[in-house]
């Protein structure tokens, strides 16, 4: 009869190979001179999600996204063959950052497809996604930045925020909810940040 550590380390074994044989798919774009220069984002099935501003970054952000949002960029990602033919305009267009579509797993292979401009609409719309993911981190970076060494400007930060909110531009919006808490419990900050930080976080933890 097997122990109970036994069990517990096969039965993490076994999750490690399981996620690491979970279909996955990744954006990565490079344009030096923009801020940031380069970003990286992984999704997986589950809607686990890893953010990077740098390849090598052994620290990257993680956060969960809904299973309905990864099923729609999954969905994408189907549409496009896993990325196996290309999607770029061959127009002749300004430089906007070297992108690139990989898809891991599932298929027993990995497929990626490099482009600048693409006018496929499923393109276009993965795309998107993927900017409207990197446009909240980099909301949240400038959240946690302010918090910690700037708490006069705290108050920008999160109005950033809700504009990205209003425009429908987050995702996994509960991601903000330990930094706004963090500003509303803290008197140091200023008490129109910490009254617009209470209300973001209400309308955040709101039924939907």
């Amino acid at each position: 009869m097997r122990s109970t550590a036994g069990l517990f380390w096969l039965a993490m074994c076994a999750a490690a190979l399981f996620a690491a044989d979970a279909p996955r798919v990744t954006y990565s774009k490079s344009f030096p001179g923009s801020v940031p220069a380069y970003v990286e984002i992984s999704v997986d099935r589950t809607g686990a999600t890893v953010y990077k501003e740098d390849p090598k970054d052994d620290h990257p952000l993680e956060f969960q996204m809904s299973e309905a949002d990864a099923a729609s960029i999954f969905g994408f990602a189907d549409r496009l063959g896993h990325f196996t033919h290309p999607v770029e305009s061959g127009l002749k267009v300004a430089f906007m950052g070297a992108k690139t579509f990989r898809y891991e797993g599932g298929d027993g292979g990995t497929h990626e497809v490099k482009f600048n401009y693409s006018e496929d609409l499923d393109a276009k719309t993965l795309l998107d996604w993927f900017e409207r993911i990197a446009e909240t981190e980099r909301a949240l970076i400038g959240l946690e930045t302010s918090v910690r060494f700037d708490k006069l400007g705290v108050q920008d930060a999160i109005l950033r925020i809700e504009v990205l909110r209003d425009q429908k531009r987050v995702v996994a919006e509960e991601q903000f909810l330990p930094l706004l808490d963090r500003v509303v419990k803290n008197e140091s900050y200023l008490h129109m940040a910490r009254s617009r930080a209470a209300a973001l976080a209400e309308s955040i933890r709101a039924p939907k």
